[in-house]
């Protein structure tokens, strides 16, 4: 394959998390879990990374999360939670996330967790338009420009957005409720509308934290495969798979996962 010619598996990225974060939480998982976010993505054979905070302390980004950044060295592109899990964030979280990029150059975004679900109960998102506008114009750096993801799921898609989408540059699109892939299709198309200058990357879960169990795996199968299919007609610009830090449970869905993109990964992508 020449240097010019994309495969599948460039688009492929993996949602990282320090190990056995998930282990504690109320998900019906496995209580042992003990693969960090690099082990994680050598063992799927995935090429990027996002690396994104949960729980507190520590909340990345932080100092002693300059060592993840070297673990990810190998990898193609990395983006860096500025709000983690739950909506956390702090000026000093996000001024860490940009000197991180700045040293380390595979870094080439920012994302935001969960960053509308506070609106769902009446709450405003953890930053202003204002703020967010602040913030994109910390992620000028001097030898490129940072990406602003933000997360989106589809029980959100009735929210009213104002200027927040268009301030992104990345939308990721979660099912949150496996029973719901059945409506992939229509509210992926909802979420088009929304943001029609975003690049689109589609969110698959590997396991059903909506309902704490298993994923099938037709249900898996037909999740990736339909993504594979909006990536050849650049509907998405990439899938990202959730989360590193159950690839060591043996779970039947990250197995299939693995085979999966072992499979598809060195197809080649359309010129």
């Amino acid at each position: 394959m020449s240097q010019s010619t994309k495969s599948v598996r460039d688009s492929f990225w993996l949602w990282g998390h320090a190990a056995g974060v998930h282990c504690t939480g109320n998900w019906g998982l496995p209580p042992v879990s003990r693969m960090t976010p690099a082990e994680a993505a050598m063992y799927m054979g995935i090429p990027n990374m996002l690396m994104v905070g949960f729980g507190k302390p520590p909340q990345p980004p932080s100092d002693q999360y300059e060592q993840y950044a070297i673990s990810f060295r190998p990898l193609s592109r990395v983006v860096w939670s500025i709000v983690g899990a739950g909506a956390l964030t702090g000026a000093e979280d996000r001024a860490r996330a940009i000197d991180l990029a700045r040293r380390h150059p595979n870094i080439s975004g920012v994302i935001m967790d969960d960053f509308f679900t506070g609106m769902q109960k009446g709450k405003k998102p953890p930053l202003s338009p204002d703020e967010l506008r602040e913030v994109r114009r910390t992620l000028v750096l001097p030898d490129r420009r940072l990406d602003l993801w933000v997360v989106l799921y589809d029980m959100e898609l009735a929210l009213s957005f104002g200027d927040y989408l268009d301030l992104c540059d990345k939308v990721t699109f979660w099912t949150w409720h496996a029973k719901d892939l059945d409506k992939l299709e229509d509210n992926f198309a909802r979420a088009e509308k929304l943001a029609p200058r975003a690049g689109k990357i589609l969110g698959i879960y590997m396991w059903d934290y909506g309902d704490k169990k298993p994923i099938p795996v037709e249900v898996m199968e037909r999740q990736c495969e339909t993504g594979l299919k909006w990536l050849r007609e650049g509907r998405i610009e990439g899938m990202i798979f959730l989360p590193s830090c159950i690839c060591d449970m043996e779970l039947e869905a990250v197995e299939w996962t693995r085979r999966w993109i072992a499979k598809r990964g060195s197809e080649v992508m359309p010129a």
